[in-house]
């Protein structure tokens, strides 16, 4: 892991990284969401509307994952102080946040019909929103350390601390019966019938591509923004160095 410590050495790997993810990210995805949207037939019980699964599922899954990320990458920033990880987990959280979002949004969007209303107290449904509001807080807290210096330590402890809450969703259909549905895709097969669940990988793996592609280029965008920063100080400090040797200079001709 720290021979990717080297910013350039990583930079190296992270283009072209970007543009493969990226590239990949979007053939799987279009494919994925044609699939569900125009190939799939309706599904007996829920008709049409079973076809924000293929968005819905993939965001949840990949907000959660976000934030598995960030704890890894805190993990990484606390114990070995890798000095790429608290990069990676600034350059982590708005991604996941907006797949959170998203979550949230297409399972309104799908409660709506299916329950009968917008939004309701479920455990599933309040605990994702608890994970929403760790990223809000996370992006916040990393800014506002970000400007006292490198370190990011205090935003990686929130990072560990937050990953509780990770469980909590996992389990929560488990622990609390309530109007969300419970587990439909398990280690040992899916309940989903095979003519519905085919595009379903398809755009999970499209958006997690997509992910990886907008992390990469976020962390890419930062670490250029350091070295531009570096480079003004380094310029600023000359000029004033300069400024101070050439006041020296005149009073020592006075």
């Amino acid at each position: 892991m720290h021979r990717f410590a080297n910013p350039v050495r990583f930079l190296k790997i992270a283009r072209p990284a970007t543009a493969w993810l990226l590239g990949l990210g979007l053939v799987l995805t279009a494919a994925g969401v044609l699939g569900g949207l125009f190939v799939t037939p309706p599904d007996y019980l829920q008709g049409e509307t079973v076809r924000i699964l293929y968005i819905h599922v993939p965001t949840a899954w990949l907000g959660m994952g976000g934030w598995t990320g960030i704890a890894v990458a805190s993990l990484a920033t606390i114990v070995w102080r890798h000095p790429l990880a608290s990069v990676a987990a600034r350059a982590i959280a708005p991604v996941g946040a907006t797949f959170a979002f998203l979550c949230l949004a297409t399972g309104s969007i799908w409660g709506r019909p299916t329950w009968g209303t917008w939004w309701e107290w479920d455990g599933r449904l309040t605990s994702m929103l608890v994970l929403f509001f760790l990223y809000l807080g996370n992006i916040a807290l990393a800014a506002a350390e970000r400007e006292r210096g490198p370190d990011g330590r205090i935003a990686a402890i929130f990072g560990l601390v937050g990953a509780v809450n990770l469980p909590i969703i996992h389990f929560s259909v488990q622990w609390w019966r309530t109007l969300h549905q419970g587990e439909s895709i398990k280690l040992t097969g899916s309940s989903i019938a095979p003519e519905l669940l085919w595009p379903l990988p398809l755009t999970l793996f499209g958006f997690s591509a997509l992910f990886g592609a907008a992390v990469l280029m976020r962390m890419r965008t930062e670490l250029a923004q350091t070295r531009i920063e570096a480079r003004l100080r380094r310029m600023a400090a000359a000029s004033a160095g300069r400024g101070a040797s050439t006041g020296s200079g005149q009073a020592a001709a006075v």
